[in-house]
């Protein structure tokens, strides 16, 4: 059976991405009301009685702000590390709190997930694999520069929710004071189209089947100027850009065909 991915919002406004399989999913971050998650889920036809849990990756607002709500009411167990966790301020009494360590995978049902860290501005942020029948996707934002954990994850993957936040000379030109232009592109902070794109053009596998460009920054990029820019470089994989606006439609993801 394939895995079905979507990003239901992806950017400074709010962040929430769907992997699962016919019986079961999970989100990354719920950054988005819970009415919203709901309506935007309805619309693709998905059923918020598959999700099993929600995994954060780090305590940013924009990862976090609709987690209360939406875990009390459909009782989301809610994988959080213990810093993370700390930092964030959320409720601890409502919804089930589950420890997420590094490199321990989670089963949930046929799902595996794993978390591993990270470069961002955060306590202990976190990127995610999510494994299926020989399945692999990738959850790949807030990150400042791609690592070797990164690099290593991106290229076993066959879809990948990648980071491509700013545009260098949109960011160098544009209206951010100083210090906030260089918290962005400091090492800590979010991927350029430029990083992005050496990741993507250096360690894309062969059979990936689909990247969607997240986290693109209102002020400092442009979706089409990144679409055009990944897609010269794609060969048979899909480049789609996730909307600060409204979700994706949803994507089926196969295992690569075996070669013989």
């Amino acid at each position: 059976m394939p895995l079905y991915i979507t990003s239901l919002n992806s950017g400074s406004n709010g962040n929430c991405y769907y992997v699962g399989n016919e019986h079961e999913a999970v989100l990354i971050d719920a950054g988005i009301s819970c009415r919203e998650t709901e309506r935007r889920m309805k619309r693709l036809g998905l059923s918020l009685s598959n999700v099993k849990a929600i995994f954060v990756s780090h305590e940013h607002a924009d990862h976090i702000s609709g987690i209360p709500q939406l875990a009390r009411k459909h009782q989301l167990p809610v994988f959080i590390t213990s810093r993370t966790l700390q930092q964030s301020r959320l409720p601890i009494q409502g919804f089930p709190l589950r420890a997420l360590r590094g490199y321990e995978p989670i089963q949930i049902g046929d799902l595996s997930v794993t978390a591993f860290p990270k470069l961002h501005d955060a306590s202990d942020p976190h990127s995610f694999i999510i494994t299926y029948q020989g399945i692999t996707v990738g959850v790949f934002t807030d990150i400042g520069a791609p690592c070797e954990h990164v690099i290593h994850h991106f290229s076993q993957c066959h879809a990948a929710f990648l980071e491509a936040n700013y545009d260098d000379d949109l960011l160098e030109k544009g209206r951010y004071p100083y210090f906030l232009k260089r918290r962005i592109r400091g090492g800590r902070g979010h991927l350029s189209n430029q990083q992005a794109l050496e990741l993507f053009k250096n360690h894309k596998p062969a059979y990936m089947s689909h990247v969607l460009l997240s986290h693109l920054s209102k002020d400092n990029n442009c979706p089409q100027l990144t679409r055009d820019l990944f897609t010269q470089h794609a060969d048979t994989t899909d480049v789609i850009v996730a909307s600060r606006f409204e979700e994706t439609p949803v994507y089926t993801i196969n295992a690569s065909p075996v070669l013989v």
